[in-house]
């Protein structure tokens, strides 16, 4: 009987030493990690102290049955008690150093909103297989997008927002099947936006806005059933406003403001009934704007400014159910504005600087 639960009592030790400490190896690689990193203000690292990095290190969360570490999260703008105390938010210093990579069971790291983090990101992340969440927004990183990011195939987000990435986006992360959510927004990229972007089939959020992105609107894009939220904004993006756009069944936000687009507004575009956000301003968008509108056009804004439309505004935009904000100034629309709603609730400025328009807001006709 003894024999038995000494047995017990080992294998009771060896379950208990590998759920509540993490491997030499895990270890070695965060303590290399955090060399690399500077943070003076809140002290977060100061939790990074013994040997077992699954317990109370500040951000490092293990797997309780392996004890390998899953997920780093470190987020420098947070409503976390440390960040109370201390007033202020994050400010951290440094690079991502590449023995990150040696944690090949990480499924989420976080290292944002610290400002301060510069550098690359290492290429060896592109193997961390066990990737869903890469997430580095409000950094300076620099360099390029890793070339084979594709090959983090259980990748669910990947946010880079407001870096200082440079290059092309890497043409293997359209093979990122899983991927809900993609924000490579205030970047420095360059290129034109793959044309098998569209194979990106689970994405809901694709926000690109305020790079140098160029060449037209892939089609391909119209085979992405889930995607609701497509920003282009600030970009050099030409071409035509695709009309499949308009028939896009999730699709809610749309925008595609300052860039080069040219060409004239389809109708689809303003008879759909899921688009609820439309925003084509600062574009050079000419010709009509169609008489499309319907009892189920629910604009909560719509900004059709800086183009170059010409003629009336359409009576059957009386009919809408809802348009919250409407912008159709510094164009060349001449005509009555027509009376009702949503015109009774409007300011002039979102009539104004066009070749001839009157009526209320404006100058009576």
């Amino acid at each position: 009987m003894s024999a038995l639960l000494k047995t017990l009592a080992l294998l009771f030790t060896l379950i208990y030493t590998v759920t509540s400490s993490c491997t030499p190896s895990d270890l070695a690689a965060l303590l290399a990690f955090k060399s690399s990193l500077n943070e003076p203000y809140l002290g977060i690292f100061n939790t990074w102290s013994g040997t077992n990095c699954c317990s109370n290190w500040y951000g490092i969360s293990c797997d309780p049955t392996t004890g390998r570490v899953a997920d780093i999260n470190l987020r420098g703008e947070s409503e976390d008690p440390i960040f109370e105390k201390a007033g202020r938010s994050g400010y951290m210093t440094g690079s991502i150093n590449p023995s990150l990579c040696k944690l090949d069971r990480l499924s989420t790291l976080i290292l944002a909103d610290w400002k301060g983090v510069s550098g690359e990101i290492p290429g060896c992340v592109a193997s961390l297989s066990n990737l869903r969440i890469l997430d580095l927004i409000g950094n300076q990183i620099s360099g390029k997008i890793p070339a084979n990011i594709g090959n983090l195939q259980r990748l669910t987000v990947l946010n880079l927002a407001d870096n200082g990435l440079t290059g092309e986006i890497p043409a293997s992360l359209t093979a990122l099947a899983n991927m809900k959510h993609l924000d490579l927004s205030s970047n420095k990229l360059t290129g034109q936006l793959p044309a098998d972007f569209g194979n990106l089939k689970m994405l809901s959020r694709a926000l690109l806005s305020k790079n140098q992105l160029s060449g037209a609107i892939p089609n391909s894009i119209s085979g992405m059933y889930r995607l609701a939220d497509l920003d282009l904004s600030v970009n050099k993006i030409s071409g035509s406003v695709p009309g499949w756009l308009g028939s896009m069944r999730v699709l809610s936000t749309l925008n595609l403001d300052s860039n080069m687009i040219s060409g004239q507004l389809p109708a689809s575009l303003l008879s759909s009934t899921g688009l609820g956000i439309l925003n084509l301003s600062r574009n050079a968008i000419e010709g009509n704007i169609p008489d499309a509108f319907g009892p189920k056009s629910y604009f909560m804004a719509l900004d059709l400014s800086y183009n170059n439309l010409k003629g009336p505004i359409p009576g059957s935009l009386s009919s809408a159910a809802y348009v919250g904000h409407l912008d159709l100034s510094h164009n060349h629309l001449c005509g009555t504005i027509p009376v009702g709603t949503p015109f009774d609730h409007l300011e002039a400025s979102s009539f104004s600087f066009n070749d001839c328009l009157c009526g209320n807001p404006l100058k009576t006709c």
